[in-house]
C-alpha cells in the first residue's frame, strides 16, 4: 500500500477536519454506536481499521465503558494523536502501526472503518475486506463509511465539485478549489455505492444495509457470514 497521506502536519489539524467536511459527522458516530449496541455485549472486542486520529475510537469508548478496541493505522503521527484524544480510555485500547495485515488475528465481535477506505487503492480493497472478515466472529457487525458516489460522467465530476465545495469556505480562491477537485479525483479511490456493496458480498459479508447517506458520503452495516 502507498504511504499514509497523514504526516505530522496533517495530524496536528486532523481533528478539525471531519466535523467540517463530513455532513452529520456526530450523527454518523451515534448511528455507528447504536448499530453496534444492538448486538454487542458490554465486554465486546472491536477491530478499528484507520484508527488514527482517535475520533471514532473516542466516540465508541465514551458510549460503552466495557468495550475494548484494537486499532490499526499506517501513520505513526495519527496514532499519536489517537493516544492523546483517547487518553482517558487508554487501558481499553491497543494501537498498532500498519495496515490490516498488522491487525491481531483474534476473533473480534465487531469491526469499524470510517473515512478510511477511499484511501485504499482499488486493487487492495477486496483483500482488505477479506482480511477484516477473517478476523470477525460469524454474525459480527461491520460498520463502513467513506466517500462513495457514481463514477460515470458527468455525475462523477459533479460530485467531486460538490464534495470540495461542502468542506471549503464560500469565498475560497477558485484556483484553490480547482486544485482540491483535481486532488480528490486523482488521489482517492472512490467507488459507486453498488460496487461497494458487491465487494462486501464477495468478501464474505451478508445483510448489507445502507444506514447513512450524506452528500458525497455513504455508510453501510453488514455482518460476517
Amino acid at each position: 500500500m502507498p504511504p499514509s497521506p497523514f504526516d505530522a502536519q496533517a495530524a496536528r489539524h486532523y481533528a478539525e477536519g471531519p466535523p467540517r467536511q463530513v455532513p452529520g459527522f456526530a450523527g454518523l458516530h451515534r448511528m455507528m454506536n447504536l448499530l453496534l449496541a444492538e448486538i454487542l455485549s458490554n465486554d465486546a472486542q472491536i477491530l478499528v481499521l484507520g484508527a488514527g486520529g482517535g475520533l471514532e475510537l473516542k466516540a465508541m469508548a465514551d458510549f460503552r465503558p466495557g468495550w475494548r478496541f484494537s486499532g490499526v493505522d499506517p501513520s505513526a503521527d495519527m496514532l499519536q494523536l489517537a493516544r492523546q484524544i483517547t487518553a482517558e480510555h487508554a487501558p481499553r485500547i491497543d494501537l498498532t502501526e500498519g495496515y490490516i495485515d498488522a491487525a491481531p488475528e483474534g476473533q473480534f465481535d465487531a469491526a469499524t472503518s470510517l473515512l478510511t477506505f477511499h484511501f485504499i487503492p482499488r486493487d487492495q480493497r477486496l483483500e482488505t475486506l477479506r482480511q477484516i472478515r477473517r478476523r470477525l466472529k460469524p454474525g459480527a457487525p461491520f460498520i463502513l463509511a467513506h466517500i462513495s458516489f457514481p463514477q460515470t460522467e458527468p455525475e462523477r465530476s459533479a460530485w467531486i465539485a460538490r464534495h470540495v465545495a461542502y468542506g471549503q469556505a464560500d469565498d475560497v480562491d477558485p484556483a484553490v478549489a480547482a486544485k482540491a477537485r483535481e486532488a480528490i479525483g486523482t488521489r482517492l479511490t472512490i467507488l459507486a455505492p453498488e460496487e461497494e456493496e458487491a465487494m462486501l458480498r464477495e468478501a464474505g459479508f451478508a445483510n448489507i444495509t445502507p444506514f447513512y447517506a450524506a452528500f458525497s458520503f455513504r455508510g453501510w452495516v453488514s455482518y460476517a457470514s
